[in-house]
């Protein structure tokens, strides 16, 4: 009998079964592009009325990661790194759209081909003397 595996087992793990839960579940990029960054909706999020139950009462907002920081020097020192800029780098890309799942799931017009026209039209050979 050999070794039993002992690494890459999260069974037991608290903080990977935490991550899983839906409540700590972040918003998605086609949810910030179609309506955070929104020029209405982000005027309201970055200027929302005190709240006592998030992070710094809800007046530090980065709209980008979708995400309360404590103080203003947090979120400014956010803004400077890598994560942040990351974030932005993902958001300048076109929005993910139920179009192209469906692609990916083979349901869309460029990813089927009709069978007759597969058949039907022979592919010319060249014959080299």
């Amino acid at each position: 009998m050999g070794r039993l595996r002992r690494s890459r087992t999260h069974g037991g793990n608290r903080d990977v079964h935490r991550a899983g839960r839906t409540r700590a579940r972040t918003k998605d990029l086609d949810q910030i592009q179609l309506i955070d960054l929104d020029p209405k909706v982000r005027a309201k999020l970055e200027a929302q009325p005190r709240d006592y139950e998030k992070p710094g009462l809800a007046q530090h907002y980065c709209v980008e990661c979708a995400k309360y920081f404590e103080t203003d020097h947090a979120l400014r020192s956010h803004w400077k790194g890598k994560v942040h800029k990351r974030r932005c780098k993902q958001l300048r890309g076109p929005a993910y759209t139920i179009e192209d799942s469906e692609r990916a799931a083979g349901l869309g017009r460029e990813g089927k081909r009709s069978l007759l026209s597969a058949v039907s039209a022979p592919t010319p050979m060249s014959v080299e003397v």
